[in-house]
């Protein structure tokens, strides 16, 4: 029945020119006519078919927490144990050559995502993740170590791209915001699992090698769960097996809603099997939604975000907060922020949540400047400086943390979602790793101030940047926002 009033109405739709770079209007209006003209008097699917399917997803995300924050509390006593204890070079390139191999994993991620499918992509991430564990726990020197890293930083750079695919890819429209927030939690509690087991590390010799041998556990649990999980509809119908892809959208959607799902994902699909070119993303037709898309991941990261994780042990030991309380502090103002987005994903929108969280993060930068300013005391400066960090990882972990990484593969039409996804990732990449190096650097030079002013600045620039050019997908399916974002030829 959608499907034949869908053709009754197709030309209805107005096409939005590709060079129409500045005004999101008629992409808006297009939503909102497929919203009333597909979903009269149609219930939506279950979501409980596709909950464990996403669920088994995340784990890749919790592993991409967890290893980011593995080598926070037991770098020193992996420094004294391998022997560059005082050498911060060596130390620097132990956190950092993850970057080095998650920017490799993320290049390749889209290639490998097309060529295998989504599941064989996750069994791809967490084979390095488990070799490099393995071989971080065992080694007994530097080169060891470093190696382990960047294998596990391979799979790092895989997974989150993987991740968004598959739950964009098998969510039903009308849970699919709050499938897509399960990623950033599963972030929050990867990364606060990293500091929980790590607490023993300085009583306990050698704890840090358990540490990283906990590690292979949930890798060999998500290699496993993918034995048995759905492979993508989208993908499946890529490759021209279009009876495999049925019976996915079944395990997912219900018998019910598997006809329809297969007749909407065919009017866009049917004739994009050719090869994708990254002179394409970049040049061609689709340049429009990678350009917004890789903005957005870049403004995330020069919003300054990492740079508050990185600095708010000082800040909180500046107001006689130990570390590991402000470390717990930071991760439970995550993990809420996170839990809230989940339940207004679906309910506001996703330009909604992105548009008030950079708002939100450029009031909290500018509070944090001015606790480094002259003009308040120290006692108001400490309190400027705290509230102002919580807030920002609050408003960041509403919106701008979760919602880029959903958003995303809900724009890219299915023929370069996974390339396309790879190419913004790698932007992500590529600027947390030069924020990273430059920001205390930077705040030497510079001071907080001025620092904290730039990181406001590129909040309201990203405020800008989503009223113009972020169009709202909540509860629309992916054929829905395809065909009002198509370009013309």
């Amino acid at each position: 029945m959608w499907a034949g009033h869908y053709r009754e109405n197709s030309s209805m739709y107005k096409r939005t020119p590709s060079r129409d770079c500045s005004n999101m209007e008629d992409v808006e209006e297009n939503l909102d006519l497929l919203d009333n003209v597909l979903d009269k008097g149609t219930p939506s699917p279950s979501w409980k078919l596709s909950l464990p399917h996403v669920l088994a997803a995340t784990i890749s995300s919790f592993l991409f927490g967890y290893h980011l924050g593995v080598v926070n509390e037991p770098l020193e006593s992996i420094s004294m144990d391998l022997g560059f204890r005082g050498n911060t070079l060596a130390e620097g390139l132990v956190v950092s050559i993850c970057l080095g191999g998650a920017l490799i994993g993320c290049l390749l991620s889209g290639w490998i995502a097309d060529g295998v499918g989504r599941r064989r992509a996750f069994q791809l991430c967490a084979l390095p993740m488990i070799i490099g564990a393995s071989m971080s726990a065992a080694t007994n020197n530097l080169f060891g170590m470093l190696v382990g890293r960047l294998f596990v930083g391979t799979g790092l750079g895989l997974g989150p791209p993987v991740a968004s695919l598959y739950v964009t890819e098998v969510s039903p429209a009308s849970v699919r915001g709050t499938y897509g927030a399960f990623i950033q939690i599963a972030t929050c509690l990867g990364l606060m699992g990293s500091l929980f087991i790590g607490i023993p590390v300085k009583a306990i010799s050698g704890w840090w090698r358990v540490c990283f041998w906990v590690a292979t556990i949930p890798a060999a649990i998500l290699a496993i769960a993918m034995v048995f999980c759905a492979e993508s509809p989208h993908w499946l119908y890529k490759q021209g097996r279009t009876a495999e892809a049925e019976v996915e959208f079944e395990r997912l959607l219900g018998v019910s809603e598997a006809k329809f799902a297969m007749s909407e994902l065919s009017k866009v699909d049917r004739d994009d099997t050719d090869t994708v070119n990254l002179s394409e993303l970049l040049h061609g037709r689709h340049s429009k939604v990678v350009f917004i898309g890789s903005t957005l991941f870049a403004l995330q990261q020069l919003s300054g975000i990492n740079a508050v994780f990185y600095f708010s042990s000082t800040v909180f030991k500046s107001a006689g907060v130990p570390s590991d309380i402000a470390n717990v502090c930071i991760g439970i103002v995550n993990l809420a922020g996170s839990i809230i987005s989940m339940g207004l994903m679906d309910k506001l929108g996703r330009k909604v949540l992105l548009f008030w969280s950079f708002f939100g993060m450029a009031i909290a930068m500018i509070l944090q400047a001015t606790g480094g300013s002259s003009l308040v005391s120290n006692l108001g400066a400490k309190y400027f400086s705290v509230g102002g960090m919580l807030l920002f990882v609050l408003t960041f972990a509403l919106g701008a943390g979760p919602v880029p990484g959903l958003l995303l593969p809900e724009i890219f039409p299915g023929r370069i979602r996974a390339k396309a996804m790879a190419v913004c990732m790698s932007v992500h990449w590529v600027i947390n790793f030069f924020v990273g190096l430059l920001f205390l650097r930077l705040l030497e030079k510079l001071g907080s101030q001025l620092l904290y002013s730039m990181f406001a600045t590129f909040c309201i620039m990203a405020v800008i940047f989503v009223k113009r050019n972020v169009v709202e997908t909540k509860g629309k399916s992916l054929h829905e926002i395809e065909i009002a974002l198509l370009p013309q030829d």
